[in-house]
């Protein structure tokens, strides 16, 4: 069959499979699959342009592996080019092409194979590229094969196109859907915090389900994990956020003024009161009463505080008029009070009043994924208190903020940004700057050769100096501050090791403990 009837024959083939309106990946599929059975092609791949990018749509003779592996940006390559100008290219051997990438991995070896490659136009822009790979011997005519494909790419430009805006509409979905994913999760994640880990995702799902209504909420979790946090997001995110917000830390409270305190006294009421006090369950009225530590009270103040819980009224120190209230009681205890009602020191029936819906909050060790936020938030809002300019934490120091057990919690962290953040001498948090109960052997070791990252801007004196440093802090660390040990241990003299300390400004007394 000469070159013009298997032209006409492809073609014919062609238009039928574009007049039943296939789907899109069968059509283009069928048309791959016509030009191979009528041309003899070896493989054929359509693309489709993704923004900066081609991506194989379908293709002939390729594997999966190669399909995958056939991806291009647009000007990278034959392929790429075409897509970039618009015009169709031949390359008679793919053997002899330099600029031939072969990225599918599919032409390896090959000899005498040509590659044809013309672009898919809609309304004069390039949508996609059709391209094929065929034999060549003394009867093919390239041209003519190249003229047959620019003239299938034309009749299946608006099909091809469908497929294309297809991409196209299901990149935005996919878009859309992680912005409104990202702004799902902003929206459930109260302004005050920073964490996206699942346990912290858990608590601020309980922050905003209970927060509208009036329910007692316990909020339970070791000192320092940010319970008045939670507590405050709770009134915030309440009907009762214009009202007042009072915070009570029952630990800090004298035994004797607990009761003075909370709910106020008549003048006259006990020695030293001199003038009728109100208390704080008064100043708190229409708002939110929050009750930290509440496990430290004593039974007799636990009983007191079940009646109010019960009944919202209560009786001024001194006084025998009974008043009402309408606050909103939220506690919070780091102790085990199930563990305390079982050895007699919390009342069972308060403990059912005040845990009606109680909200854990994780240790700091339990969410390791916000360790480093959390740092560069406190990097940040202590660089303004300070005045400092430190603009990054050390690739150094972060592998000892999150290698850490951190006992204290956000609390701790917090206190170890800021000690760093004025222990540094220039712009970068190093491990050396960090306090001494994070120096132990295991990090300081971990870091005592400088990372690539800490020495970006560091010349060799400084890098030597730091090195040195964080030989000498381990060895005063593992000798209690003491020079002479830490010069034996490093095997060498008292004297040298006494002129570094001097030298690199290291304060020994850190590690006296």
């Amino acid at each position: 069959m000469d070159n013009s009837a298997l032209s006409i024959n492809v073609l014919k083939k062609i238009s039928l499979l574009v007049a039943k309106r296939s789907p899109v990946r069968e059509l283009i599929g069928r048309i791959l699959d016509a030009l191979h059975s009528e041309m003899g092609l070896l493989r054929g791949t359509v693309t489709l342009r993704e923004g900066d990018m081609l991506v194989i749509e379908a293709s002939e003779g390729l594997s999966k592996n190669e399909i995958e592996r056939g991806t291009y940006r647009v000007g990278e390559g034959i392929t790429g080019k075409v897509a970039q100008e618009g015009k169709p290219r031949i390359i008679p051997d793919v053997s002899k092409e330099k600029a031939f990438l072969n990225r599918t991995g599919a032409r390896s070896g090959e000899k005498n194979v040509a590659f044809i490659c013309v672009p898919i136009i809609y309304r004069e822009d390039v949508i996609g590229t059709i391209s094929i790979d065929r034999r060549v011997d003394k009867n093919t005519d390239l041209d003519a094969d190249l003229r047959l494909l620019e003239i299938i790419a034309n009749i299946t430009a608006d099909a091809v196109y469908t497929a294309y805006t297809a991409v196209d509409e299901r990149e935005k979905l996919i878009s859309e859907n992680r912005r409104l994913h990202l702004e799902l999760e902003n929206k459930l994640r109260p302004d005050e915090f920073i964490g996206s880990g699942a346990n912290m995702k858990k608590v601020y799902s309980m922050i905003f389900k209970v927060a509208d209504s009036s329910a007692t909420v316990l909020i339970r979790g070791e000192s320092g994990t940010g319970k008045e946090l939670v507590a405050r997001a709770i009134q915030k995110n309440s009907a009762r956020k214009e009202r007042p917000f009072v915070s009570v830390n029952c630990a800090a409270l004298p035994e004797g003024l607990v009761e003075s305190e909370l709910f106020g006294h008549e003048k006259g009421a006990f020695t030293g009161a001199i003038s009728r006090k109100i208390g704080l369950v008064e100043v708190a009225d229409g708002g939110t009463l929050f009750l930290d530590e509440v496990g430290d009270l004593t039974l007799f103040m636990q009983l007191k505080l079940l009646r109010f819980i019960q009944e919202h009224t209560f009786y001024r120190v001194g006084g025998g008029e009974e008043r009402k209230v309408d606050v909103r009681i939220i506690a919070a205890t780091s102790r085990n009070l199930e563990e305390m009602i079982r050895a007699g020191k919390f009342r069972e029936d308060l403990y059912y009043r005040l845990n009606v819906f109680p909200i854990y909050l994780p240790a700091l060790r339990n969410r390791k994924c916000d360790i480093v936020p959390l740092a560069e938030f406190f990097l940040q809002k202590y660089n303004a208190v300070h005045n400092k300019t430190v603009s990054r934490i050390s690739t150094t120091a972060i592998n000892m903020l999150t290698s850490y057990y951190w006992p204290g919690n956000v609390r701790e962290l917090e206190n170890s940004v800021e000690y760093a953040v004025l222990n540094t001498s220039d712009n970068v948090i190093s491990g050396y700057n960090l306090p001494p109960s994070l120096q132990t052997e295991m990090t300081v070791r971990s870091c005592a050769v400088p990372s690539i990252d800490d020495s970006e801007s560091a010349d060799y004196e400084t890098l030597v100096n730091n090195f040195e440093r964080e030989i000498i802090t381990n060895a005063l660390k593992a000798n209690k501050g003491n020079a002479t040990g830490a010069a034996k241990s490093l095997k060498t003299t008292p004297r040298i090791i006494l002129y570094k300390i001097k030298k690199l400004h290291i304060d020994t007394s850190l590690y006296k403990f």
